[in-house]
């Protein structure tokens, strides 16, 4: 008979109680006995969601000033930490539908609450910290729009409840196709940008290889790791682990190898379009900023006010403010969902769905918003940049549980992951703790 072994259950600790997201708990239907061409198209949206998290304004922040400081240098850091995160996405993506749970689920399932109390304060605090880069790059591409405040431009966010709420009404599928568009508009802004700053193409391609100089220069590690931690983000794995599950996929082993397979190629295509648009950003400040001598751009405002001297046009500004904008937004929506699941997993909270994402922001705005008023302007570069670098030192939390338990065959069953899988995501979980590690000793 083609079913999952072992039973479901087998090697956790506790059995698994409830669908992940149970609003919208296998709801989007994947087109069974169709051509393979809509079994993809069926499962394509979950990847791009994870996506928005790879090029959220945090990482803007890290990239400019990266691309302004050192020049086309850092792309070899986006490239890898791109690798890194199509490898760590696909295992996120083999846990859901191996054994039905989300990363938060199944951290509470397997470890004692003494480990996985601590595991869900990471958490909370590593989706604090995106949401805090996220409600202050919205409020400042508001600003670069519309002139808004910046204190308004934080209260405004609050708004992306009620819009997930509406969506998910009408279906899961249109927050897919919101974030999707909002994506376009994003690749669109930056390709017409990157052509007026018209780079050396020759560089740019050398700056995709590696170089020792990246981890000899504090300061360059220290960027590097805020791209690290802007790329490979904690909450994204919370994130697709429990999206995946939207798609009402079947319970045998021939259902489940085929979802893993269409969920992967999903993910793997969403992350290579992210790596072109964090690639565009250290692209542009290189072209723009880093080779006019501009070598000290870190506030997102004063990249804006710098384009249109430096390029010649003046749609150049309007353009990285809309782009911007439609980050936030997509960023918010997406951090949101991970909060629910954050919440819902660890706590196995029950209440409202309004008002778990009421919550889940309110934890973002408040810090937001104090810290918007607080340091105004021109302390928005140092604290996005702060945030990454703390997102950064929240990985390993996230990774090494997640690695372990798709390495683990008595979990995962049939869909265990392959060893050569497993080895490279434990060289990259411990590539990342080491970075971090060097990080701190640094810092002090």
């Amino acid at each position: 008979m083609d079913v999952m072994k072992p039973k479901p259950d087998a090697g956790w600790r506790h059995d698994r109680q409830e669908g992940t997201l149970s609003d919208v708990y296998r709801s989007v239907e994947t087109a069974k006995g169709g051509s393979t061409l809509r079994r993809i198209a069926a499962f394509a949206g979950p990847g791009y969601l994870v996506a928005v998290g790879y090029m959220d304004p945090g990482n803007w922040a890290t990239s400019l000033a990266g691309g302004s400081r050192f020049g086309y240098a850092l792309l070899t850091v986006a490239l890898l930490s791109n690798i890194m995160a199509v490898v760590l996405q696909a295992l996120c993506a083999r846990l859901a539908i191996a054994t039905g749970r989300d990363l938060a689920q199944a951290c509470r399932d397997a470890f004692p609450r003494f480990v996985s109390v601590p595991l869900w304060a990471m958490a909370e605090i590593a989706i604090i910290a995106t949401d805090i880069a996220e409600v202050v790059g919205t409020a400042i591409g508001l600003n670069l729009v519309f002139g808004l405040p910046l204190e308004f431009g934080v209260l405004v966010t609050a708004f992306d409840v009620f819009l997930i709420l509406f969506l998910q009404r009408l279906g899961f599928r249109w927050v897919e196709a919101l974030i999707i568009t909002l994506l376009g508009v994003i690749a669109f802004c930056f390709g017409i940008q990157v052509f007026l700053a018209d780079p050396n193409w020759g560089e740019v391609i050398k700056g995709f290889f590696p170089t020792t100089e990246i981890v000899r220069d504090p300061n360059m590690l220290y960027l590097a790791l805020g791209i690290l931690g802007a790329t490979v983000m904690p909450h994204n794995l919370y994130l697709h682990s429990g999206i995946v599950q939207t798609r009402a996929f079947g319970h045998t082993l021939t259902e489940k190898k085929e979802a893993l397979t269409f969920a992967t190629i999903d993910s793997t295509v969403a992350l290579t379009f992210a790596l072109l648009i964090n690639a565009s950003i250290l692209i542009l400040a290189g072209a723009a900023f880093h080779a006019h001598g501009h070598t000290d751009v870190v506030e997102l405002a004063q990249a804006e006010s710098l384009l249109a001297p430096l390029l010649g046009l003046a749609i150049a500004p309007t353009l990285f403010g809309i782009a911007l904008l439609c980050c936030g937004l997509n960023s918010t929506v997406t951090a949101t969902l991970a909060g629910q699941i954050v919440m819902e997993g660890f706590l196995r909270l029950k209440v409202k769905p309004w008002l778990r994402r009421l919550v889940t922001r309110g934890l973002a705005i408040m810090p937001a918003g104090i810290v918007t008023i607080w340091f105004g302007d021109s302390g928005t570069a140092e604290l996005l940049i702060l945030t990454q670098v703390v997102l950064s030192l929240q990985l390993s939390f996230a990774v090494f549980p997640l690695v372990m338990f798709t390495a683990d065959k008595t979990k995962m069953g049939e869909l265990v992951a392959p060893r050569w899988l497993s080895t490279i995501a434990y060289i990259i979980a411990l590539t990342i703790a080491v970075l971090n590690i060097k990080l701190i000793f640094d810092a002090f």
